[in-house]
């Protein structure tokens, strides 16, 4: 059964250059399905500022053949064991949205996650050129949506260029995640997300889109001081 994992790491700017340029390859790595390699954005921040283009936190979104290889390339591999200074977590796939070419989505989907355990939300976007200041425009308040959503824990934005932009979101329970998706958070603006929604299903932003649900395994590391992001209502075996 194949693992999923998501990385965190902050490095020189170099390093973060260097591994945005020559990033991981499953023809290089055994036991690899997929990977992309991305640069870290804050959620909600202006168009043209540096937290949007430049970054020297990276994201590892990454495909495993098992667990095992995944260790292996973790004690090993030179960037891995950087990886491992870093923030990481382990996911089980619960249900996806959409299609994505390079990662090999299970056909099954998980029906029996409870509504008051944790998840974690990953959308990944591969943009249409011309559409992309049609999905800043849509896409900005969403992103100030989850970022100030009181049920996350963790929610970032990252980049890999030309076209490719991500989100990540740390929630504290299922239920309280769709409940944002509908429209019924108690916060300002709670409909924002499918305002979006509505205009995307108008005139599509993308030309591949995927939103992935996860349950997260086992969480180790620490990111900006913090730790048990996905501990918050239970404990992870």
């Amino acid at each position: 059964m194949s693992v999923f994992t998501y990385h965190l790491l902050k490095i020189s700017l170099y390093q973060a250059l260097k591994n945005m340029i020559f990033p991981l390859k499953s023809k290089n790595i055994e036991g690899l399905i997929h990977a992309e390699t991305m640069s870290a954005m804050i959620l909600g921040s202006p168009v043209f500022s540096s937290s949007r283009f430049l970054s020297r936190e990276i994201i590892v979104f990454a495909q495993w053949e098992n667990d095992q290889v995944f260790d292996n390339f973790l004690a090993s591999n030179s960037f891995g064991i950087q990886l491992t200074r870093g923030w990481y977590v382990k996911l089980e796939f619960i249900r996806q949205w959409g299609e994505i070419s390079g990662f090999q989505i299970p056909n099954e989907t998980q029906e029996n996650h409870s509504d008051e355990n944790p998840v974690i939300a990953v959308t990944i976007a591969k943009m249409k050129f011309t559409e992309i200041p049609r999905f800043i425009r849509w896409g900005r308040p969403v992103e100030k949506l989850v970022r100030d959503h009181p049920s996350t824990t963790l929610s970032l934005a990252s980049i890999k260029y030309p076209n490719m932009i991500s989100t990540f979101s740390i929630w504290k329970t299922q239920k309280e995640m769709t409940d944002m998706v509908r429209g019924h958070s108690a916060v300002p603006k709670p409909k924002r997300h499918i305002d979006a929604m509505k205009e995307h299903d108008r005139k599509n932003f993308h030309f591949e889109f995927i939103t992935l649900r996860f349950k997260p395994i086992s969480e180790f590391g620490q990111w900006k001081g913090k730790t048990n992001l996905t501990h918050k209502n239970q404990n992870l075996e």
